[in-house]
């Protein structure tokens, strides 16, 4: 008997598509939420974001390339992240890829200048009624990954 036949859950699919579902939706819930302004950039706009209004982040995303891999002020503030999202309930995932982000995510608006891609919160709009069907494949994927003790499961965008 396997642990999910106990738990009476199907067990975690594993494989390419599986992920590359979840790439996908991910992919458009960057490019919905922005669209909506829905998105915050930055480790630092994300920590002020999450002090203020922990209830309005719906999902957050933390990103990193093989040179900051060795960042160690930028591994604390992910740790910090992580823990906050964890006690907060909001589900979280790394891309270990930012220049795939910068492209979905594009430049500041404001200044036209690339920003920090380390950190995404995607928050709540002020409409109610914005059911997004990519963010309910993430919250699914981050249920599914967390019911085999991956608690910040990475996703691979896809091209």
């Amino acid at each position: 008997m396997t642990l999910e036949e106990i738990h009476g859950q199907e067990p975690v699919p594993v494989g390419h598509d599986w992920m590359q579902g979840a790439g996908k939706a991910l992919h458009e819930l960057l490019v919905s939420a922005q669209r909506r302004g829905c998105l915050t950039a930055g480790v630092y706009e994300s920590a002020k974001l999450m002090n203020v209004d922990p209830d309005n982040v719906a999902f957050c995303v933390l990103a990193t390339d093989e040179e900051d891999e060795g960042d160690i002020a930028l591994q604390i503030h992910f740790t910090l992240i992580q823990a906050f999202c964890c006690e907060n309930d909001i589900d979280i995932v790394r891309v270990n890829d930012v220049a795939k982000l910068a492209a979905i995510v594009g430049p500041s608006e404001e200044s036209g200048e690339p920003r920090d891609l380390h950190c995404i919160l995607i928050t709540n709009p002020n409409e109610d009624g914005w059911k997004d069907p990519a963010l309910e494949k993430l919250n699914s994927f981050c249920e599914e990954s967390r019911n085999v003790n991956d608690w910040v499961p990475t996703i691979t965008l896809p091209e």
